[in-house]
């Protein structure tokens, strides 16, 4: 369980066909082979550890699901270790498992995104929103996605700052609205 508050952004230094290996230094504190780790959104488990670096392995799901496989050597990921109990929860409630991506259509500060038709029945104005692994709250809601407006902290410490149109970005939708929708189903009267 993640929040969506980035704690740094990290460098993809090494691709060798399922494994991909980054450097950072916040999310090495206390690291284990195990943990998981939330890459641009997506929650990966650390398979090999280094002072420096750490690697994980890529599921075909989550090649399908995500845009981890258009990720390039040296190109820069957001990076939050997963929360604890204790914790503050700044963001909100991220479960790292990617729901699908979006196309940048608006870079920063008014960023806006094109969403598969499929997740745009969970976005709704002033909703909580995760475009890869940022919490972010919708302004306002488009027949083809939707749009946030970034402060310059946001645009600063995480890599939305730095997409242009055409760019793809993981987007995980709200979890309370997938279990609103899958609760209303289940007790809407069979036709």
């Amino acid at each position: 369980m993640f929040t969506g508050i980035v704690e740094e952004m990290g460098t993809l230094v090494e691709r060798d066909e399922d494994t991909l290996t980054f450097s950072a230094k916040t999310v090495l504190q206390d690291l284990a082979v195990g943990d998981s780790i939330a890459v641009n959104g997506c929650c990966l488990t650390v398979v090999n550890l280094t002072a420096t670096t750490w690697s994980v392995n890529v599921s075909d799901e989550t090649r399908q699901r995500t845009s981890i496989d258009q990720l390039q050597v040296q190109q820069q990921v957001n990076l939050e270790r997963p929360l604890r109990m204790d914790d503050r929860l700044g963001g909100h409630i991220v479960q790292g498992h990617v729901d699908g991506v979006a196309e940048v259509i608006q870079p920063a500060p008014n960023f806006r995104v094109r969403v598969p038709t499929t997740l745009m029945r969970y976005i709704v104005e002033k909703g909580s929103i995760t475009l890869d692994g940022v919490s972010l709250t919708v302004v306002n809601v488009f027949a083809d996605g939707f749009d946030v407006a970034l402060i310059p902290h946001t645009i600063d410490v995480t890599t939305l700052g730095s997409r242009v149109p055409g760019d793809i970005v993981n987007i995980e939708v709200d979890l309370m609205a997938k279990y609103a929708e899958r609760l209303m189903v289940s007790w809407a009267p069979a036709v």
